[in-house]
């Protein structure tokens, strides 16, 4: 379909900075696979953020000689601020974001904006993790990419596997609800927009591609990387302490079950927690036992507590309490405030024992440890059941709209 239909579809935008090497070959490899491949009407934006080479009047150049190509210039560096604006002002129904230097095999496209078209997604993402990706890239760059996103799923609680491929789209209507509450305006700004998307209850698509490493390119991997641990620290911050109205974008564009599951009753409540606290004993006593081997007697009861206590809050979510959707983090935190108490517990009896029997052997100290174990997991249950998974919900309040976007300058052929 041309791109001069009216209505136009996709936008597919290309952040730029110094990138004069390879822009032209790029756009026109790209401006031909859209022409031959996509029927939707679609527009190339290309998005240049403060080069200081030729790039600027390459980008300009090429939107005089190809049709459905547009320059737009910004006049900071950050792709995540390139992308909030141009993304901000577009009037196309899909927003697309693809690397210059486009690793991504361009046939993935099609798949990849096809359920957001539908309505049947809200974004799509390409995973360079899963099991029929081919990725050819050194083992350094994969290294750290797989640690990254493991960490990210195990901190964040996230479900989408890869958050860095450059090779993502995303609706409109869900765009403009979700631009102004990202803050970062670099590399972070896609995973914390995924981030967000996710607490929001919004469907992420993923599919898998063919993506070959640049090895010219200019990213510092191991910088980049520290740069999104803080960003995570971040992010995950604010939403424990309510600075970011998920719950409000939740209720606006979430997608909940056809029927919402009943919360269990208190006796079943009583006995799934039971059944969870069981196995957090076991487990803690596991820990405790292998890593007291390793670390003094109260750091290996810290850390196998603080291991439990984390995947004890999550289990008593989902199965004791039956709680869904957002508030992942803040329950977490609250969780581990609860640990705190539990940790007062377990170590003044750990040195309650050291004081009356300083040889106390190791079969000794875990009976005790795993005695007042029990006694924080009863008080672990009164707190989460009345603080941490009350059933009192606040009301949410409308978020504020969308400040408007500054006004940018185009340059496009002027045969469209």
């Amino acid at each position: 379909m041309s791109y001069e239909t009216a209505t136009l579809s996709l936008d597919i935008v290309v952040p730029v900075y110094n990138e004069q090497a390879t822009l032209e070959s790029s756009i026109r490899r790209l401006h031909a696979y859209l022409t031959d491949a996509v029927e939707q009407a679609w527009r190339i934006t290309i998005a240049d953020n403060a080069s200081t080479d030729e790039t600027a009047a390459l980008a300009d150049r090429l939107a005089g000689e190809l049709a459905g190509v547009v320059a737009v210039h910004l006049p900071l560096k950050g792709r995540g601020r390139a992308l909030k604006q141009v993304w901000g002002a577009s009037e196309a129904e899909v927003l697309v974001y693809l690397d210059e230097d486009l690793s991504t095999d361009l046939a993935a496209l099609p798949p990849l904006v096809a359920p957001l078209l539908s309505g049947h997604s809200d974004l799509a993402i390409g995973t360079r993790l899963g099991r029929s990706s081919r990725v050819t890239r050194g083992g350094r760059r994969e290294f750290i990419s797989r640690s990254y996103n493991l960490l990210l799923r195990r901190t964040m609680s996230v479900g989408f596997s890869d958050a860095q491929c450059g090779f993502k789209a995303i609706r409109r209507d869900v765009a403009q609800r979700l631009l102004p509450l990202v803050e970062d305006d670099a590399w972070f700004f896609d995973t914390e927009l995924l981030i967000l998307a996710e607490r929001s209850g919004l469907r992420i698509h993923e599919i898998p591609v063919d993506w070959v490493d640049d090895p010219h390119s200019s990213v510092d991997v191991v910088s980049t990387a520290l740069e999104d641990v803080k960003g995570m620290v971040r992010v995950g911050t604010n939403i424990a302490r309510g600075r970011i109205p998920i719950e409000s974008v939740y209720a606006e564009l979430g997608r909940r079950p056809f029927e919402p599951p009943r919360p269990p009753s208190f006796f079943g409540q009583v006995v799934r927690f039971g059944v969870v606290g069981v196995l957090s004993t076991v487990a803690y006593a596991l820990l405790y036992l292998l890593l007291q081997t390793l670390v003094p007697a109260q750091v290996a009861n810290f850390a196998a507590l603080l291991i439990t206590a984390v995947a004890n809050t999550w289990a008593n979510r989902r199965f004791t309490f039956g709680v869904r959707g957002p508030g992942m983090v803040r329950h977490q935190f609250q969780g581990l405030i609860v640990f705190g108490i539990a940790w007062a517990l377990t170590s003044g009896s750990l040195l309650t024992l050291h004081a009356l029997a300083p040889t106390a052997s190791a079969r000794w100290q875990l009976i005790v440890l795993t005695a007042a174990n029990l006694v924080a997991t009863l008080i672990r249950f009164v707190l989460l059941r009345l603080w941490v998974f009350r059933a009192s919900r606040r009301a949410i309040a409308p978020s504020a709209d969308a400040a408007a976007s500054r006004p940018l300058s185009f340059t496009t052929s002027e045969s469209e």
